[in-house]
């Protein structure tokens, strides 16, 4: 399928694409047929009001913890320095999921028809005029929290977290594109979510991409998953760690989805994220964690996002 993203790129055929966590599924859709195949999409569009209201029933903090400290093992033996920790939460919700779709308040939203929806704060790439733009999300905090953004950007915990995912993602741009530069550092967005809001922290990568980007575009998107963001570093190792202590199967959370529309292409990480399995909705979110990382606020933080904006 990748390949197949690549053709219909040099070809100016606009297509939508989204693939699992690790990029071993991926799907590329030309637009004209999203409806037969019951997917539908919005980028920076108002949502349809109405009324949300969600339950859910998350994993005791005990269980959290035994994995959060077998990862914090792992960090210690210097197997990884940073790594994303996730997990499922099932949910109850008054809406379906073409419902959470058309109300959730988010700039990259995709519903897939008896599967998943996804409705992301948190953009991949962008590509245009041979310019690839990337903005790692790392680092969350209440927003209404007194001085809640001088007190995350002055965190030293959140600072390490973050200037580690900047430099994996420069690195990872560095793979397909030259004078890769970080445009911007550390800067702050509020969130909806549900009845509070969330502050998070995100930076601006960018690099040039060669005059025939179109042609491979499959292959760079291959080569960028999974997300630094949602897996950690270093990629390789952490990726197994995860898979391992997380225990469960991530599936499409923590993939990405994007609209190439003929010259340009805008993606994002699905995360804030909700699955259909049989009768049940799953919710699945977490966050990164590194040495100087706190269990309960870790845990905390996992369950805040959980939410329907």
């Amino acid at each position: 399928m990748f390949e197949l993203m690549s053709r219909y790129a040099a070809s100016q055929i606009p297509f939508l694409f989204y693939t699992d966590y690790l990029g071993s599924k991926a799907h590329v859709i030309p637009l004209d047929a999203l409806e037969a195949h019951g997917i539908a999409y919005a980028i920076r569009e108002h949502p349809k009001n109405g009324d949300k209201t969600l339950s859910r029933t998350p994993i005791p903090y005990t269980t959290y913890k035994d994995k959060f400290d077998a990862l914090i093992e792992e960090i210690r033996r210097g197997n990884t320095y940073l790594a994303n920790l996730t997990q499922p939460t099932p949910i109850t919700t008054n809406l379906t999921l073409r419902e959470i779709f058309e109300r959730s308040d988010a700039p990259y939203r995709l519903h897939v028809k008896d599967q998943f929806v996804c409705f992301s704060p948190e953009p991949f790439i962008t590509i245009e005029n041979d310019t690839i733009n990337t903005f790692p999300m790392k680092g969350t905090i209440d927003a209404d929290i007194q001085d809640a953004e001088s007190r995350i950007l002055a965190n030293p915990k959140e600072m390490a977290e973050h200037t580690m995912i900047v430099d994996l993602l420069r690195n990872d741009l560095s793979q397909i594109a030259t004078q890769v530069t970080v445009e911007r550092f550390r800067y702050t967005q509020t969130i909806a979510a549900g009845a509070k809001r969330l502050l998070h922290v995100s930076s601006h990568i960018s690099g040039t991409l060669p005059s025939d980007w179109r042609s491979h575009l499959g292959t760079m998107i291959r080569k960028l998953l999974p997300a630094g963001s949602i897996s950690g570093t270093p990629k390789i190792s952490t990726v197994r760690i995860l898979k391992h202590i997380e225990g469960y199967d991530r599936g499409y959370f923590s993939g990405v989805f994007g609209i190439y529309d003929g010259k340009k292409l805008e993606s994002a990480v699905m995360i804030r994220f909700i699955e259909q399995n049989g009768e049940q909705l799953i919710y699945k979110s977490g966050g990164g964690i590194t040495l100087d990382s706190k269990s309960m606020d870790e845990y905390t933080e996992m369950l805040e996002k959980v939410y329907i904006p």
